[in-house]
Parts: C-alpha cells; structure tokens; sequence
C-alpha cells in the first residue's frame, strides 16, 4: 500500500473515532455523556486493533482475534461508516460527505488489498 494511502488510513481511523465520539456526545446527555464520548471509541478502537486476518501485509500481520477477510472489511467499514454517521448526527453533514469521499477514495486505492482481503 502507498505511503500516502496508509496515511490517509490513518487520518480516517483518527477522523472515525472523533466522529464516534462527537455522535455520542449529540445522542448522549446527563451524566452518561462523558462515559459514552470516551466508551464508544475506545471500544471502535479496540475492534479495529483487534480483529485482523493473519498476515494481512498493510497491518503488523498479527491477529489478536483471528477472522476472515469479509468480517475485516465488515469491521473496517462499520467504524468508519458509524464515525462518519457521528459528523452527520452532530450536524456536520459537509464533514460527513467529504470523510465518505475519502474512504470510496481509500478503498478504491487499495483494491489490491480488498481483493486479497476477499480472497481469505
């Protein structure tokens, strides 16, 4: 993969998890608000860091929690779909928009690894 593309990755990842926060915040109020702005990412991060296809080359090839390739897109888009739904929810729709341009543009990028990713 790239090194602009693993950086865009990385700015989705980091834009997801601000996104889940922001929506959890919106959606939340009293005093659950502060739990849910710092449970509801931490818990997308947790998934995302954990559930991997072994040996997968644009990550460390480790796989805490071993699945398949389908199952890793499945969680890779979740998060960065619900991190983007946290913009719109918060009423940030042009941020949503373009974070959802940029992860067709991601995906679309890294084909190769989709495709790999498909095949496991």
């Amino acid at each position: 993969m790239a090194s602009w593309n693993l950086a865009l990755r990385f700015g989705l990842e980091l834009a997801a998890l601000g996104g889940l926060a922001l929506g959890a915040w919106t959606i939340a109020s009293g005093p659950t608000r502060v739990f849910a702005i710092v449970a509801v990412p931490v818990v997308a991060a947790v998934g995302w860091g954990v559930f991997n296809v072994r040996d997968d080359p644009s990550r460390s090839g480790a796989a805490p929690v071993e699945v398949s390739g389908l199952i890793r897109l499945a969680v890779e888009l979740t998060i960065l779909g619900a991190g983007m739904a946290g913009y719109a929810v918060a009423g940030h729709s042009g941020v949503a928009a373009l974070i959802a341009l940029l992860i067709v543009a991601h995906y679309i990028a890294s084909r190769r690894r989709v495709a790999w990713l498909v095949a496991r």
